[in-house]
């Protein structure tokens, strides 16, 4: 495929040098290393106006900083993104966990304004390093407390919630010059299948999801988000064939014609099984340009230069083919300059934002619900800390730590800890614990019959266990003490731990 754009771009005419640039602008690729590949400095001399950074990409706020300006050193308006909703999905914190708590424990608290100070203290952290572009945050309705992919990365199960935090979530990041990328357009929330995966569908009528999915999204809409991305999901309410990410429907007459979007609409990662499981990663490529999208965020698996390279001359043939207009694709690639050129000049910005550091455990001990059962002792002595571990998705990782052992170790000398998981957890914990005291620490026991088992054997041997949900919150509080966080972020962690301790 590569003779295609070599031919584009190699023979002399302005024309075929502006539809391989623009084919190169609309990609926002992924790249291994903590450093700037050659590559990827090259591609963007020709023409490549985004990059993503990973987990992988990130060893602290230094080296992330050093890389941005490596790049930007070739273009200076480069939209630099990165995947940090905060709280579960961090990437920035991956190595330590979150110093911010999610989006479930801040719509647990209720408070706009502290919503906003957390995203404006993120978005200063991000724009000191360089990042410009967040594709967050999460404005789905979990509608559906079974979801495995959103769970605490919402906000909660009511429209107007979600949709007040949604906006102030955007005031705060965008405050700091940092671009907001409200997702997963038209809504995740009422899913039981991972879009990492297959194809999730959601079976409501155009009813029920104007009045519960589109809320939120017309708040961030009206709050002024820079950015929309599609989700991978089939909604025959709207378009009975394909998924929102390749859904013209979707995209151009949904959100742009009926919400009057005029910002940039970016798909979600198109590795996922939904996407080239199905339709085949170029391919779908070519098909969400041509429904409407502007930018391709790729990278998260695929992070090589071929893929980027496959991916500019799958849309250079789609053009000279006649199935991708060109205009389409000329709008996409000015859309996303727009977008670059907003990030030079609110750059600045980052700069006057005063430093917070403190508002991610403030916000995260405000969310916590601690309920007791009766005159339980108090925590005072070394403890067992049980961490139940259940299988993560991979918009959460396996890179991050969680939990509170570390804290209560640190707290609470000789305390000891151990990971479980699946049958016989609960037998294994009472004998690990040699007759200590248990603190068991859960992550959405409602989804998980293993868990909520082990928690049944350790509460029938030691009803003074004290039990830690850091995932939603649904089953009934048990144990001692039941401390809810609403998200597994480093700060819900030490808050909890504060909890433990002070009884």
């Amino acid at each position: 495929m590569t003779t295609i754009a070599t031919a584009a771009s190699g023979n002399g005419s302005a024309a075929g040098d502006a539809l391989t640039r623009d084919a190169l602008a609309v990609l926002q690729p992924g790249f291994d290393g903590t450093t700037a590949p050659e590559w990827v400095r090259r591609r963007i001399g020709e023409g490549l106006a985004s990059v993503a950074l990973f987990g992988r990409n990130v060893v602290s706020e230094e080296q992330v900083t050093a890389l941005t300006g490596q790049l930007r050193a070739e273009r200076d308006d480069l939209l630099v993104a990165i995947d940090e909703e905060s709280g579960d999905v961090t990437r920035l914190d991956v190595r330590t966990g979150s110093s911010f708590p999610g989006n479930h424990a801040l719509g647990a608290v209720d408070d706009p304004g502290l919503t906003r100070a957390v995203s404006r203290e993120l978005g200063r952290r991000l724009a000191a390093c360089g990042v410009t572009f967040d594709w967050a945050p999460s404005a789905d309705v979990n509608a559906n407390p079974d979801n495995p992919v959103i769970g605490v990365r919402s906000f909660g199960a009511s429209p107007d919630l979600v949709a007040r935090h949604t906006a102030a979530w955007v005031e705060g990041l965008q405050s700091t010059g940092v671009a907001a990328c409200t997702k997963h357009f038209p809504g995740h929330g009422d899913t039981n299948v991972d879009s990492h995966h297959a194809v999730p569908r959601i079976d409501v009528d155009a009813d029920t999801l104007y009045a519960r999915e589109l809320p939120p999204f017309r708040a961030a809409i009206a709050a002024g988000t820079r950015a929309i991305m599609s989700a991978h999901i089939l909604v025959p309410a709207l378009d009975p064939d394909r998924p929102g990410t390749l859904s013209r429907r979707v995209l151009t007459e949904l959100l742009r014609g009926e919400l009057g979007y005029q910002g940039l609409i970016v798909t979600d990662g198109m590795e996922m099984r939904a996407i080239s499981g199905t339709y085949g990663l170029e391919h779908g490529v070519v098909l969400a340009i041509a429904a409407g999208a502007d930018a391709i965020c790729v990278g998260g698996g695929l992070c090589d230069e071929g893929t980027v390279l496959g991916l500019r001359d799958a849309l250079v043939a789609a053009v000279r083919s006649g199935e991708l207009p060109e205009e389409r694709l000329a709008d996409a690639a000015a859309r996303v300059r727009d977008l670059a050129a907003w990030t030079v000049v609110a750059r600045g910005d980052a700069a006057k934002t005063p430093a917070d550091p403190e508002i991610g455990l403030v916000a995260a001990r405000r969310a916590l619900t601690v309920t007791r059962a009766g005159a339980a002792a108090p925590v005072t002595g070394p403890v067992y800390v049980a961490q139940f571990n259940p299988t993560p998705n991979i918009a959460v990782g396996d890179r991050t730590p969680w939990g509170v052992a570390d804290e209560l170790q640190r707290r609470l000398p000789g305390s000891a800890s151990g990971s479980f998981t699946g049958e016989g957890a609960g037998a294994a914990v009472l004998a690990a614990a040699e007759g200590r005291r248990i603190v068991a620490v859960v992550r959405d026991e409602h989804r998980h019959d293993w868990m909520r088992s082990a928690l049944d054997t350790l509460l029938a041997a030691r009803p003074d266990t004290v039990v830690v949900e850091m995932g939603l919150p649904q089953a009934a509080p048990r144990g001692a003490l039941h401390i809810a966080t609403y998200g597994a972020a480093r700060v819900c962690g030490v808050a909890a731990a504060e909890a433990v301790v002070a009884g």
